[in-house]
């Protein structure tokens, strides 16, 4: 019997502290682009990642310290950290001749969707770490929109909850999960990923569904802000385009 998909997350996370290294508009009722984690920076070497998560070091892959939706992302997904797309495709179509558009990068992943036909099947069979070393929430003014920096306190690099699938228009994508916000963030946004401690590492990738899904909590440690005056969006976004296919089986 297939093992059902809880539909509420829990909205605490446990006190210990997450493992590092010290070095929305609605969609429909099922999915949505949240405007929310928007943006991360992964500053950390790929070596060092693959030695954090003893994973094999994928070569090859063309990776920005800064990722926002559509751009390749560093992902630890069946052993092997490897590029992926920041975001599952969402085709649309045209309400004026109803012909189809380009698709648009859903990022982010509420938890209380999970159970939708849009996230079910990545969330029961395809979990994956994202490692980061900060995330961003837009601060300030519309058209005036700064960078403000979050990471759990003292951690250069930690893991995020994710799932994957293989697409059929940009290859291999990925999601963040995403749950109610830390307080020290509440002035600028209500959600934020689900960070996960080391030992929860097995446990998001390989445990049951219902295994997982408990470890979808807001974070309850003390986070380290770091407030800038860069622009919010500093490049123009290019078009969606896929990140080197490497070799990962379904």
């Amino acid at each position: 019997m297939r093992e059902p998909v809880p539909l509420a997350a829990p909205c605490c996370a446990p006190s210990t502290p997450a493992h590092c290294s010290t070095s929305a508009t609605r969609v429909n009722r099922h999915e949505e682009i949240c405007p929310i984690c928007n943006l991360y920076r992964l500053t950390t070497p790929a070596s060092a990642v693959a030695a954090l998560f003893e994973a094999d070091v994928v070569a090859g892959a063309n990776l920005a310290d800064v990722v926002a939706p559509s751009d390749p992302g560093l992902v630890l997904a069946q052993g092997r950290l490897t590029a992926m797309t920041w975001g599952f495709p969402r085709q649309t179509v045209s309400p004026v001749d109803g012909k189809a558009l380009k698709p648009k990068p859903v990022n982010n992943t509420r938890t209380e969707n999970l159970g939708s036909r849009f996230w079910r099947a990545s969330f029961v069979s395809r979990r994956c770490l994202v490692p980061l070393s900060a995330w961003a929430e837009a601060a300030g003014e519309t058209g005036h929109m700064t960078r403000t920096w979050f990471s759990p306190k003292g951690c250069d690099t930690f893991a995020v909850a994710g799932i994957w699938k293989n697409s059929a228009e940009w290859g291999r994508v990925f999601s963040m999960l995403m749950v109610p916000g830390h307080e020290q963030m509440e002035a600028l946004n209500d959600r934020m990923p689900v960070i996960l401690r080391e030992d929860d590492w097995d446990v998001w990738t390989q445990g049951t569904p219902t295994a997982a899904h408990a470890l979808c909590r807001t974070w309850d440690g003390r986070l380290d802000v770091e407030v800038t005056a860069q622009p919010w969006s500093n490049r123009a976004r290019p078009a969606p385009s896929p990140p080197p296919q490497l070799s990962l089986p379904l």
